[in-house]
Protein backbone atom coordinates (compact mmCIF):
# COMPACT_ATOMS: atom_id res chain seq x y z
CA UNK A 1 0.00 0.00 0.00
CA UNK A 2 1.18 3.45 -0.75
CA UNK A 3 1.08 6.38 1.61
CA UNK A 4 -1.69 7.99 -0.43
CA UNK A 5 -4.02 5.02 0.06
CA UNK A 6 -3.44 4.98 3.81
CA UNK A 7 -4.29 8.65 4.33
CA UNK A 8 -7.34 8.72 2.07
CA UNK A 9 -9.98 7.28 4.47
CA UNK A 10 -9.22 9.98 7.05
CA UNK A 11 -9.96 12.61 4.42
CA UNK A 12 -13.39 11.04 3.86
CA UNK A 13 -14.24 11.32 7.54
CA UNK A 14 -14.61 15.07 7.29
CA UNK A 15 -18.25 15.94 7.60
CA UNK A 16 -20.17 18.69 5.92
CA UNK A 17 -21.85 19.76 9.14
CA UNK A 18 -22.00 23.46 9.78
CA UNK A 19 -20.68 24.71 13.09
CA UNK A 20 -23.37 25.96 15.43
CA UNK A 21 -23.12 29.57 16.48
CA UNK A 22 -22.55 30.31 20.14
CA UNK A 23 -25.88 30.83 21.94
CA UNK A 24 -24.25 33.15 24.50
CA UNK A 25 -22.32 35.45 22.15
CA UNK A 26 -25.00 37.43 20.35
CA UNK A 27 -26.08 40.80 21.81
CA UNK A 28 -29.47 39.68 23.12
CA UNK A 29 -28.02 36.65 24.92
CA UNK A 30 -28.18 36.51 28.73
CA UNK A 31 -25.05 37.45 30.66
CA UNK A 32 -23.26 34.53 32.34
CA UNK A 33 -23.59 35.03 36.08
CA UNK A 34 -23.17 32.63 39.00
CA UNK A 35 -26.50 33.79 40.48
CA UNK A 36 -28.47 32.79 37.35
CA UNK A 37 -28.89 29.14 38.34
CA UNK A 38 -31.55 28.48 35.70
CA UNK A 39 -29.12 29.40 32.90
CA UNK A 40 -26.27 27.42 34.46
CA UNK A 41 -28.40 24.29 34.80
CA UNK A 42 -28.89 24.27 31.02
CA UNK A 43 -25.14 23.66 30.71
CA UNK A 44 -24.90 20.86 33.25
CA UNK A 45 -25.99 17.23 32.91
CA UNK A 46 -28.63 15.62 35.08
CA UNK A 47 -25.77 14.21 37.17
CA UNK A 48 -24.33 17.70 37.75
CA UNK A 49 -21.37 17.61 35.36
CA UNK A 50 -20.48 20.55 33.12
CA UNK A 51 -21.44 19.87 29.48
CA UNK A 52 -18.43 20.00 27.09
CA UNK A 53 -18.37 22.76 24.51
CA UNK A 54 -18.44 20.41 21.52
CA UNK A 55 -21.93 19.38 22.68
CA UNK A 56 -23.21 22.72 23.97
CA UNK A 57 -21.81 24.69 20.95
CA UNK A 58 -20.54 27.48 23.21
CA UNK A 59 -17.41 29.46 22.28
CA UNK A 60 -14.20 28.84 24.22
CA UNK A 61 -14.38 32.18 26.02
CA UNK A 62 -17.99 31.66 27.12
CA UNK A 63 -17.25 28.04 28.11
CA UNK A 64 -14.57 29.29 30.51
CA UNK A 65 -17.01 31.86 31.92
CA UNK A 66 -19.66 29.16 32.31
CA UNK A 67 -17.27 26.79 34.08
CA UNK A 68 -16.18 29.51 36.50
CA UNK A 69 -19.78 30.56 37.19
CA UNK A 70 -20.91 26.95 37.74
CA UNK A 71 -18.02 26.26 40.12
CA UNK A 72 -18.73 29.49 42.01
CA UNK A 73 -22.43 28.64 42.29
CA UNK A 74 -21.54 25.17 43.60
CA UNK A 75 -19.19 26.66 46.17
CA UNK A 76 -21.92 29.02 47.42
CA UNK A 77 -24.42 26.11 47.59
CA UNK A 78 -26.65 27.55 44.85
CA UNK A 79 -26.10 24.37 42.80
CA UNK A 80 -25.26 20.84 43.91
CA UNK A 81 -21.84 19.33 43.23
CA UNK A 82 -23.31 15.90 42.51
CA UNK A 83 -26.92 14.85 42.00
CA UNK A 84 -27.52 11.32 43.27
Amino acid sequence: MTQLEITRPSARRQSNKRHKSCPLSHPSAPKVDYKDVKLLQRYTTERGKIVPRRISAVSAKKQRELATAIKRARHLALMPFVVS
